[in-house]
This record gives C-alpha cells, structure tokens and sequence, in this order.
C-alpha cells in the first residue's frame, strides 16, 4: 500500500483536504473490494501529517509513523483510501464550519450546515464522491451529520473500534464511526470495522424516549412519527419511557464538564504554546475548557457513574432504544453564532449526550424529513448491540 500527496481527488463539495492529501490503495480483495472510502483528518496516515481541523495543528505536528488500525483495516478488506476529509478546528464543534478551511457543501439540503465534526467525511458520502467514509464522534461529530446530510451515520459502543493512530480529543468519549448511504453497505462496512460476522439477536422490545422527544419542536417531532411508527412494525412490542429522571439537561451539564476537561488535557498544552487562533464557538469552549477544576471533574465523574447505571438498567437485552438524532433539521449557513454555537448546540448535547455518557452504540437513521430537508431517528442498544442495530438498519433499508 503506498501514500500518494499529489492532488486530492474531485471535490466540487470542497470536502477534501488540500494541505495534506493522502491516499492508499487497498488489497483489492475482501468484502469491501472495489469500493471508495474518504477518512477525517484526524486518523493518522503514515509518512503523512495531520491537520485535525487546523493549519497551525498540522505545521506544529510531525508525519505520522504508521496509518492508524481502523484505516489499515478498512484497507485490507479491499477499499481504496482517496482522500483526507476536512473537520472543525480540532474537533470541537457540531457545525461543519471552518474557519479555516470553509464549509463542505451538503448536498441534501443545499445552503444549510453539513454538521460537524466530521463534516467532510459527511459530506462526500452525502454528495456520492465516495462509497462510505470513516469519521470520529465524541459529542455527536458522526450523528448530527448524518441527521442533517440524510445519511447513515454510525457512533459504536466505545472501545468496539480501535481508535489507535488518531488524535485523542475526549478520550473516554471518543469513537470511530462511519457514514453511508446504502444500509446494507453501511452494515458491511460496519462489518469489518467491529470485526464481527456474527449473527446478531432480534430486537424484542421498542422504548420510546418520551423525555427526548419532548425537547424538540413538536413539527420535529411529528415529521419523526411515521418512521417511529415503521420501527415500532419491524420489532413488534413498544413502550415509552423517560431516560433521565433528573433531566437531560443535567446529564449534558455532566457531559460537558467531563468532556471539557479531558479536552483541555489533550490539546491544552499545544494552545498554551501555539496559540492558535479559534474560531466562533471553539473558541470559547477551549477557553472554559482551561477552567474545569479537579472537583468539577470529580462531581461530574460519579454523577455519570449513576447514568451509566440508570442506563443498564433502562435498556435490557434485546431492548431498542429510540430518540432524535438532533433536535431540528441542518441550520442556513450564516445563522447567528449566539444561536448556533449555544442555543441549537446545548439542545443538541441533551440528546447526545446519553449515548455518550453510557458508552453505547447508536445508529442515526436518514427516514424523515421535514420542510424537504433530512431529519434523522436515532436507534441505541446496550454495549455491544452494533450489529444488532445494524440489522435494523438493512431490515428498514430493505424494506
């Protein structure tokens, strides 16, 4: 397998990175063979750099020494690599707006936001430049975009997928991902990614989200119902429920303390050093993130302990659970930062949040739309459920 840095491929979506173009041929043999995969920019490709979403990240940071495990893998089951995919500056944002390097188009809602981080990787899958791509999510970076292009969109229980060779973010959120449009390539791929071929369990039982649905709009919520209603037919039993007796917005207060220290911890030292300018959002959020205390991060700690266990309790085996991907449908490009980095971005976490806080698997799934534009239905399991949800995906794709 060899490193080509000549020019990045077509990209009339401005989804490719230019800076540090990379791109590997696969074995040509296996399960993924003659197919085109995209990778975010913050997977290592070895005797390449880099960027994670940020020119001075990719000047201060040497070529990586080996093509990370998730990438080799994707490779040896006979995909060819073709190009980097951009992200938001160091992964720190739900947009797909980059200062930096620009706004890949969505090609399913033209003139609206890809979604972030993994905006590239979201949008070459969304705009047919690729077959599949790989991305990362710790706060939601795999499942808003794919809500917001109409796309699958892949967060797998955290630890399923080896994050060796990639820029560490929130290390006890981080995953890697994957985007399609097809459910049964999606499955596929997902495949090889869990190294799993085996049969999976039926879903015995829907649990409805009653809390998580009362957050968002209720026109969002009705333009979720009938693909409710389609999940509801395919497994048979349904039942609503509320996941957080204390509020989801106190979970997403949980979430972003932990979240916010651990990032500071793995990228606090470089912006001490490089000050590198940030753009609207990252910003701030790096800034508050220097600002978390040991206590704070003490007291979110044992409150996601009780989650992890609320969760385990509430979700049994064989058990769906179902919410919204994202509160509303891909925001207009140029919506007001106040709104978008804080408003639509805290409304957001309520929801991503609890995959997140519980380390489980969770599928968005392009069934709806609202005012024309794509909406996504979420679908999570217990730890270790991927394949399952994974066979609901291709069952509803098939259907």
């Amino acid at each position: 397998m060899s490193t080509a840095c000549g020019t990045p491929p077509h990209d009339p979506l401005g989804a490719f990175c230019r800076d540090n173009h990379a791109a590997l041929a696969g074995s040509g043999k296996g399960p993924l063979a003659g197919l085109a995969f995209a990778v975010k920019d913050l997977f290592h490709i070895e005797g390449n750099r880099t960027g994670f979403g940020h020119p001075d990240w990719l000047r201060t940071h040497p070529r990586a020494e080996r093509t990370a495990v998730a990438v080799e893998g994707l490779l040896a089951a006979g995909a060819d690599m073709i190009g980097r995919t951009h992200c938001d500056e160091l992964c720190y944002s739900l947009t797909g707006e980059n200062v930096h390097y620009g706004t890949p188009i969505n090609s399913n809602a033209p003139g609206r936001i890809p979604g972030g981080s993994s905006n590239g990787s979201a949008s070459a899958v969304a705009g047919k430049l690729v077959d599949f791509a790989l991305g990362s999510d710790c706060g939601g970076s795999i499942r808003i975009p794919a809500s917001y292009c109409g796309i699958f969109g892949m967060r797998p229980t955290w630890g399923r997928i080896s994050l060796e060779g990639a820029v560490p973010f929130g290390p006890s959120f981080d995953v890697a991902g994957w985007f399609a449009r097809d459910a049964a390539l999606f499955e596929k791929v997902g495949r090889v990614l869990l190294e799993d071929d085996k049969e999976p369990p039926s879903p015995k039982r829907l649990l409805i989200a009653r809390d998580a649905f009362a957050l968002i709009e209720p026109a969002t919520s009705a333009a979720l119902q009938p693909a409710v209603a389609r999940l509801e037919g395919l497994i048979g039993r349904s039942e609503e429920i509320d996941v957080a007796p204390d509020g989801l917005v106190s979970w997403f207060e949980t979430f972003r303390t932990i979240q916010a220290a651990e990032v500071w911890s793995s990228v606090g030292a470089w912006v001490r050093e490089v000050k590198p300018r940030l753009g609207p959002g990252v910003k701030e959020r790096v800034a508050w993130a220097a600002t978390v205390s040991p206590g704070m991060l003490a007291e979110a700690e044992a409150r996601r302990i009780g989650i992890r266990r609320r969760m385990d309790q509430l979700i049994g085996q064989g058990d769906v659970l179902c919410l919204p991907t994202s509160p509303r449908a891909a925001p207009p490009l140029g919506t007001p930062v106040d709104k978008i980095e804080i408003e639509y971005r805290n409304q957001a976490m309520c929801l991503l949040c609890i995959a997140g806080l519980a380390g489980l698997p969770q599928l968005s799934l392009p069934m709806a739309t609202i005012d024309g534009l794509p909406l996504g239905l979420s679908i999570v399991g217990r730890q270790g459920t991927d394949t399952m949800l994974l066979s609901i995906a291709a069952a509803l794709g098939a259907g």
